[in-house]
């Protein structure tokens, strides 16, 4: 529980002083090594409510990073389940 209270720390850390790109890989690591990781959902949105602008190629859409951020939460879990090497906790 202290991992995933710390990592999730370091997501929100990393979402308002690196680049984006770090901040995606760490919420891409954190949802593969945690079950149901859903701060980085919640992370983003808050990002985005913060520092989000509207993108005219999204449809106008001011929460794009949250859309993703739950549609590769959910592709991250199926996929689990259909990994044989993947170890629950």
């Amino acid at each position: 529980m202290i991992k995933r209270i710390c990592f999730s720390s370091l997501l929100l850390i990393s979402l308002f002083f690196f680049p984006i790109y770090i901040s995606v890989i760490l919420a891409l690591l954190g949802a593969f090594l945690f079950s149901f990781y859903w701060e980085m959902v919640v992370l983003f949105f808050i990002s985005d409510l913060l520092l989000g602008v509207k993108e005219t190629r999204f449809l106008n859409l001011l929460l794009v990073s949250t859309v993703v951020s739950f549609a590769v939460l959910l592709l991250i879990e199926f996929t689990k389940k259909k990994l044989k090497f993947y170890n629950k906790e």
